[in-house]
């Protein structure tokens, strides 16, 4: 990863850890303690994306995109989240493969996915949707160090641009 991508990482994390620490209305307060006591939990999170692509040397296509974004889940309140993903063209389309989720929570914990799918033309633009595009929830910190789940993600961006939005939608298990 090249050094501008290491900075723009490095400093969406920051960024979306400052965010989060400084959101300040902890109105999902109530709802995350009870959350705590759950062991199964429906799991939804909305926002925007910003991605960069470029070269990755741990993909097998050498290239890859970095994301970074911000938005709310109806379990954590105000998020951010950093990302990164392989990507390999497909036909008219590219698959997204080994990416890797950081979802930074109100109260500074994090909650860690894997993702797969594919991007595929919108017919408009640049515009590309996500098709078939999953995620695994594979731990985090603090309360969810043992969390598991999964679901649907879906969403989309303009390529030329790399702005999109994102959605997933599915399970959080607290073990």
């Amino acid at each position: 990863m090249s050094q501008s991508l290491l900075r723009l990482a490095a400093g969406s994390l920051l960024m979306s850890v400052a965010l989060c620490a400084t959101a300040g209305n902890n109105k999902y307060a109530a709802h995350q303690n009870q959350a705590a006591y759950n062991s199964s939990s429906d799991f939804t999170l909305s926002g925007v994306l910003q991605e960069t692509p470029g070269p990755m040397a741990r993909c097998p296509s050498n290239f890859g995109g970095t994301i970074a974004g911000f938005g709310d889940s109806n379990l954590f309140g105000k998020v951010g989240f950093l990302s990164s993903d392989c990507i390999t063209p497909n036909g008219s389309g590219y698959t997204f493969s080994a990416g890797h989720f950081i979802i930074t929570t109100m109260t500074g914990e994090l909650v860690f996915a894997d993702y797969s799918g594919q991007f595929v033309p919108t017919g408009v633009g640049a515009n590309f949707a996500f098709s078939n595009a999953t995620f695994q929830i594979t731990g985090g910190t603090g309360r969810y160090a043992k969390a598991s789940g999964g679901g649907d993600l879906t969403g989309g961006e303009d390529m030329s641009t790399g702005r999109g939005t994102i959605q997933l939608k599915g399970r959080i298990l607290q073990n």
